[in-house]
């Protein structure tokens, strides 16, 4: 009995305007998700102080050790 007198009544000026808010609300959360993505990203995607320190210590140790395989090689020869 009232899906039959419900079906014909069209949905008030209230309803609507409740419609319009849910819209505009999804639409910001939408937004801020997309831009908390973003944010996201670009701190997964960025080089660190820490990765680069240790690209730094790796290279100078790679240098230290190719350093002091040079002197051995050369301070060995110069005692024969």
């Amino acid at each position: 009995m009232g899906k039959k007198d419900a079906a014909g009544v069209r949905a008030g000026p209230v309803d609507q305007y409740r419609k319009q808010i849910g819209k505009q609300d999804y639409k910001k959360s939408k937004k801020e998700l997309k831009s908390q993505k973003q944010r996201a990203e670009k701190k997964n995607s960025a080089i660190g102080v820490k990765e680069v320190i240790l690209v730094l210590l790796a290279f100078l140790a790679v240098m230290v050790a190719v350093y002091a395989f040079l002197f051995w090689q050369l301070s060995g020869k110069d005692e024969q």
